[in-house]
């Protein structure tokens, strides 16, 4: 998985090497996630800070990149610049070897006009990629990622004229591509803006008198929107639609304690985790348990013909330990589906049942688009997650949150 970060201080002065930290460490929390290489991309040196993009990117750790970056004696750390973007990004080798080329942020051209950090995979790369060069276009990794920079300085450089904004530029460019993805913007023709897009990979931004942008779903010290991804892709200052809620009541990450690694760290969190998930919701009185999230569709779920339980990995492995309860305690047939198993059979699926969504993260892209597929086919959903607004929250009917708390490390230790 690849991870992306971004910083925008907008009339908040920093200097050059705050911006740096604040990059560097946003890399750093998503470490994590794996990652082959990094890279970063800021203003350029000199009067006009805006007039140019710099890009430092380096094979190995993020420590590495940092390090790197602070042997450059061309860089003025103690510049103050009232408004800055700077973008960030972690690579998980999907196309082409491990190297500085390879790694994003992702330029247009030797002037880097336009530079763009990316998660996921673009599709129709190689169509896209013939015909830029067929157009004059030299690619120099062998990215799939490099085809977005090039088309939209294409697109820029054959505009109908002066007043193409840089959000619309973004949506013909999104327009050209297959497959799923988060994107990152900046460019020198469009000092001090930020334009930001998905499409099936999940993308936050935060606001904390400065905007944060980043394929995370665990809330670190900041602000999340709960924006539909059919919105459009600009959130800007004024008359924007979106409406940013506080998550000040959600556990932030806490990435300094004794443990060793977050995998052990969170399963000495079990027994506190198994009490969260159980406050509030047991009824030792009268031996029933509330679940608030299921209250108005209980009648729905009352009178269903069968249980369809779908997840991936150990989502899919819960699903199979609690199968034997679920046909106990409701005398119904139980289905386990392994998600992509399930899309692949085209299963039957009918108004009458009752589809269970099991991911941790809630961003799941098998159990999302087999979520989709039981919507269309007119059953209830109901999604079962450890993260509050995620995809599968958003879409499905009704839901549980396991509230276990935030789970960082690969292996499902606590929330299982």
């Amino acid at each position: 998985m690849c991870g992306i970060f971004a910083y925008l201080n907008y009339r908040v002065p920093q200097t050059r090497r705050d911006i740096f930290q604040t990059l560097i460490n946003g890399l750093q929390r998503l470490e994590y996630r794996g990652y082959d290489s990094a890279g970063v991309a800021v203003d350029g040196s000199g009067k006009d800070h805006t007039a140019s993009i710099s890009l430092y990117k380096k094979t190995g750790k993020v420590k590495a990149l940092d390090e790197e970056i602070y042997k450059n004696n061309s860089i003025d750390f103690e510049a103050e610049l009232d408004t800055h973007f700077g973008i960030a990004h972690t690579r998980w080798a999907t196309h082409g070897e491990p190297s500085p080329l390879n790694s994003h942020p992702h330029r247009s051209d030797k002037n880097n006009e336009f530079v763009v950090i990316h998660n996921g995979i673009i599709t129709n790369y190689k169509e896209l990629k013939k015909y830029l060069v067929s157009k004059g276009y030299d690619f120099e990794s062998d990215t799939d990622t490099e085809v977005i920079p090039k088309l939209i300085k294409y697109l820029y450089d054959n505009r109908e004229n002066d007043y193409v904004s840089f959000s619309t530029l973004v949506e013909r460019v999104i327009q050209q591509l297959e497959g799923a993805f988060a994107l990152v913007f900046k460019s020198i023709h469009f000092p001090g803006e930020a334009v930001a897009t998905r499409r099936g990979s999940p993308l936050l931004i935060g606001v904390r008198s400065q905007y944060e942008l980043s394929t995370e779903q665990i809330p670190v010290q900041y602000n999340c929107s709960k924006s539909d991804e059919q919105e459009k892709n600009l959130l800007n200052r004024r008359g924007s639609t979106n409406a940013l809620h506080s998550v000040h009541d959600r556990l932030a990450v806490e990435f300094y304690f004794a443990s060793d690694a977050f995998m052990q760290k969170e399963i000495f969190e079990q027994p506190e985790s198994v009490v969260n998930t159980m406050r509030g919701r047991i009824c030792f009185d009268s031996n029933t348990v509330i679940l608030g999230g299921l209250s108005d569709h209980l009648k729905e779920i009352k009178r269903c013909r069968r249980l369809i339980v779908i997840g991936c990995g150990t989502s899919y492995h819960a699903g199979v330990a609690t199968r034997q309860i679920l046909e106990e305690l409701t005398e119904l047939p139980v289905m386990v589906e392994l998600a992509s198993d399930f899309l692949d059979r085209i299963t039957p699926v009918f108004r009458d049942d009752v589809c269970f969504f099991i991911s941790q993260s809630g961003e799941t892209a098998d159990t999302l688009m087999a979520l989709r597929y039981c919507k269309q086919r007119g059953a209830l959903t109901l999604g079962v997650t450890n993260t509050v607004g995620s995809s599968i929250c958003r879409e499905t009917d009704c839901g549980v949150h396991i509230n276990a708390g935030p789970e960082v490390g690969v292996a499902s230790t606590k929330v299982l």
